[in-house]
């Protein structure tokens, strides 16, 4: 039985389109001889819909384009992912499609409801499993999380099914890909059964759909993997155990390699999808600026790209020239705006405010509001967004400045660590020079005052970012961190800054997810709490 993969990239809203796009796959799927096809979970509205499943003409709309796909694809067995209105309640459900009708409905029966995931907010959980036969073969259906418990496969494994599909829409983070292939080889094993994993692709919002579909066959044995980072249509014959075996992970061999083009994609979709036509970024001559618009660089026409570097006397030459050398190396448009002018004009309106008061951070942070006023008109005058380019490490203890640094309508590393920027640059230069080596070896600056370095007020990146990940990836309190050998003053500063700097984060612009609990929806404090 030939199967096919639909690794698609679904805009979520975009119900027509859609299944437009469903549509075409099964199409071009049924020429290549496949019987069924897969798309995945919600494909039809794209995932997560939010609040968009408790509005009536979107669940309408939704059921409307079902029942279109069917009668347009009367010749092949289509699964699609969709949100199901039934007695009062709405699932996250997948339907098997076929001689123009719905043959059958299956719903989520495990909803995830942590981290980034808010599905007992919008969906009723379903109680049966879901099999049909194709060919002699008994294939269950499961959806996303169904595949990461025991209950549901639990069910599939008592009934003795052939054969698993599991559609998905799993968000990608650094490493997951090899967690997905160990808990669906497990599955596999349990239930003795070849299984279908098939994930989205695409960036929405704060999430990054990595595709990367993939088989596995009851001897846990991994038979195909689909391209990552990329719409992909695979057919695999399962009947024959003929697979179609091109792994193409071998073109992605590094954490860094799918973590740049995880990137990649999460600020192409993010500019497409919005319909924004130009990108602005500011340009410092260090290294998170230079890997922003290497990455920019790297997905967008270089016409649409404008660079902007803003000196003032703070700023060190070496700065300007290292800014200078990335400019060519990439060929994007490029304004030099000297912002000593304004930031005098600011300190002279403010002198009576300010009599007898000495140079401090209220100084630094006025050269980047400045900065971040310039950025903004422009973006605004050339119908343009602008992306930030603060990183998880300085957004973690507050290193930024609010209306400053921190404008934009995206901020593509806000959930990359220091540490990881210098090793996203050093891969992006292991495939071409790009990022002047200057700029990789310079000691991190602010550049707001005189003889500044980061160092000066943070503890070595090496050190910070692994404190960061203990407080806020896996919760550990001060003392716990401590006894695993870190200063207690280190500790206790840095978590001190975390806490007092939630008010900024509300305030930053939303940037993709790439760990395993990032600023934002997956990580939900309040503002104004004893700590």
């Amino acid at each position: 039985m030939k199967i096919a993969l639909a690794q698609i990239n679904s805009f979520v809203g975009d119900i027509e389109n859609n299944s437009k796009l469903i549509i075409k796959s099964a199409k071009d799927a049924l020429k290549k001889g496949a019987e069924l096809v897969v798309t995945p979970e919600l494909s039809i509205c794209g995932y997560p819909p939010e609040d968009l499943v408790l509005r009536q003409d979107f669940l309408d709309a939704c059921s409307k384009s079902l029942k279109k796909i069917a009668r347009d694809l009367p010749s092949i067995k289509v699964i699609v992912g969709h949100p199901l209105q039934k007695d009062g309640k709405i699932y996250n459900a997948a339907s098997l499609l076929f001689n123009g009708k719905i043959q059958g409905t299956y719903f989520k029966q495990t909803l995830p409801n942590y981290g980034v995931f808010d599905e007992n907010r919008y969906f009723a959980s379903g109680k049966k499993e879901f099999i049909f036969v194709h060919r002699g073969l008994k294939i269950g259906l499961l959806i996303c999380e169904d595949a990461w418990t025991f209950s549901p496969s639990k069910l599939l494994k008592k009934k003795s099914v052939d054969g698993i599909i599991v559609i998905n829409a799993s968000p990608y983070e650094i490493g997951k890909s090899d967690a997905r292939i160990k808990i669906i080889s497990k599955l596999a094993k349990e239930t003795k059964s070849t299984v279908i994993y098939l994930n989205a692709i695409g960036g929405q919002d704060e999430l990054i759909f990595d595709g990367g579909s993939f088989v596995v066959n009851k001897e846990a044995d991994l038979e195909h993997q689909s391209l990552f980072f990329k719409e992909d249509l695979a057919i695999i014959d399962i009947l024959s155990k003929k697979s179609i075996k091109i792994n193409y992970r071998k073109t992605l061999h590094s954490k860094e390699a799918h973590l740049y083009e995880a990137l990649k994609l999460a600020l192409k979709d993010y500019v497409f999808k919005n319909n924004f036509k130009s990108l602005f970024i500011g340009l410092s001559g260090g290294i998170d600026s230079a890997l922003v618009l290497a990455l920019a660089n790297d997905t967008f026409d270089k016409k649409n790209i404008t660079a902007v570097m803003m000196p003032s006397e703070f700023t060190a030459k070496i700065s300007i020239i290292e800014s200078r050398k990335i400019i060519k190396n990439t060929g994007v448009n490029y304004k030099e705006i000297d912002i000593q002018p304004i930031f005098k004009l600011f300190r002279k309106t403010l002198s009576g405010e300010f009599k007898n008061k000495p140079f401090d951070t209220t100084e630094e942070n006025l050269q980047a509001r400045v900065r971040g006023v310039l950025l903004m008109a422009l973006s605004n005058k050339f119908n343009g967004l602008v992306i930030s380019t603060s990183n998880k490490s300085e957004t973690a203890v507050g290193y930024t400045t609010l209306y400053g640094d921190m404008v934009g309508g995206f901020a593509l590393l806000k959930d990359v660590p220091k540490t990881w920027v210098y090793k996203l640059a050093q891969y992006r230069n292991s495939l071409s020079a790009i990022i002047p080596n200057e700029i990789i070896k310079r000691p991190p600056t602010a550049e707001l005052r005189p003889n500044q370095l980061d160092q000066n007020s943070l503890p070595e990146y090496e050190i910070l970012d692994k404190i960061i990940e203990l407080y806020i990836e896996k919760d550990l309190d001060v003392a716990s961190i401590i006894k695993k050998g870190f200063s207690s003053k280190n500790v206790r500063h840095v978590v001190k800054l975390i806490n007092n700097n939630e008010f900024k984060r509300s305030q930053s612009p939303i940037g993709p997810k790439i760990t395993r609990r990032a600023f934002g929806k997956d990580r939900r404090y309040p503002i104004t709490f004893k700590h």
